[in-house]
C-alpha cells in the first residue's frame, strides 16, 4: 500500500485588461488548452478595478515534470 500523499504542481495566469475586460472566448480557449495539458482549475480570483481575473489550476506532479525542475538544464535538448 502506497502511504505517499499525492504531489501536485500549479499555475496562475492572470486573464484580462483594464481595457478590453475578460473576454469569454478567450478565457474558453485558455481552460480548453489547460484541460488538455491536464490541467484542473480550482480557483479564480478577481482583481478588482482591473478588469482582470487570475485563474489558478493544479495537475498531479509527474516524475518527468520533478525531473525537468531538478535538471533544467537538460530541458533545452
Amino acid at each position: 500500500m502506497n502511504n505517499e500523499l499525492p504531489k501536485w504542481e500549479y499555475r496562475v495566469q492572470t486573464v484580462g485588461g483594464f481595457w478590453t475586460g475578460v473576454k469569454a472566448e478567450e478565457l474558453e480557449q485558455l481552460l480548453n488548452d489547460w484541460g488538455v495539458e491536464g490541467w484542473e482549475v480550482v480557483s479564480t480570483h478577481i482583481l478588482k478595478n482591473q478588469n482582470k481575473i487570475n485563474v489558478i489550476a493544479k495537475r498531479p506532479l509527474t516524475r518527468e515534470t520533478i525531473r525537468q525542475r531538478s535538471m533544467p538544464q537538460y530541458n533545452k535538448l
